[in-house]
């Protein structure tokens, strides 16, 4: 049945519109899938190669993500959604009060996680890197461990976001980014 057939029999189905392509997409469950791996595997001498490659990875896949955040579609460059404290601080307060601004890309708060776990990404890959080149003691150990665990909180704080902001905007944004659509903001009632 058409739109049009839809809407003439009182049926409102909102429209979508494409916000993440397929390289946000591949970018998002491969690093998550990678962090993932490299966690489980980080204890276990056994597994010690496969977490090294998956470090590696999560090196090459942060490199591509700050690549395709200057050069990338509109929705993944930093400069569609990396805003300054004042936006957040903003957001957080419409967010308070249960009526949160839409954004149809990440919005500013979303915009801080992602900046916070590509950094910590980038940090714990490199200082795996040193560890393994043999370029630190113990101190590099531990700072390598403590950059993994914050990273690994920054994911929990990710997640909470996404699943607060997808019952206050009665979006699923999971579904979102496994297919690239977000209901268009303008259509929906």
């Amino acid at each position: 049945m058409s739109a049009l057939l839809h809407e003439q029999a009182g049926v409102v189905e909102p429209r979508t519109v494409k916000v993440w392509d397929i390289a946000i997409r591949a970018f998002h469950w491969s690093i998550a899938l990678c962090f993932a791996g490299a966690w489980l595997t980080a204890e276990s001498e056994r597994y010690r190669d496969i977490h090294v490659l998956l470090g590696y990875t999560v090196l090459g896949l942060v490199a591509f993500r700050l690549l395709w955040g200057v050069v990338g579609t509109r929705h993944a460059r930093f400069a569609n959604f990396v805003r300054g404290p004042a936006a957040v601080a903003h957001y957080l307060r419409t967010l308070l009060s249960g009526r949160p601004e839409r954004h149809l890309g990440h919005n500013p708060a979303g915009a801080v996680a992602i900046v916070a776990m590509l950094s910590l990404a980038a940090l714990a890959g490199l200082s795996g890197w040193a560890l393994y080149e043999d370029l630190g003691g113990e101190w590099l150990e531990e700072t390598h461990e403590f950059l993994a665990g914050a990273m690994l909180a920054a994911v929990g704080v990710h997640l909470a976001g996404v699943a607060v902001a997808s019952w206050l905007h009665r979006e699923n944004l999971v579904r979102a980014m496994l297919t690239g659509r977000k209901d268009d903001p303008r259509a929906t009632p």
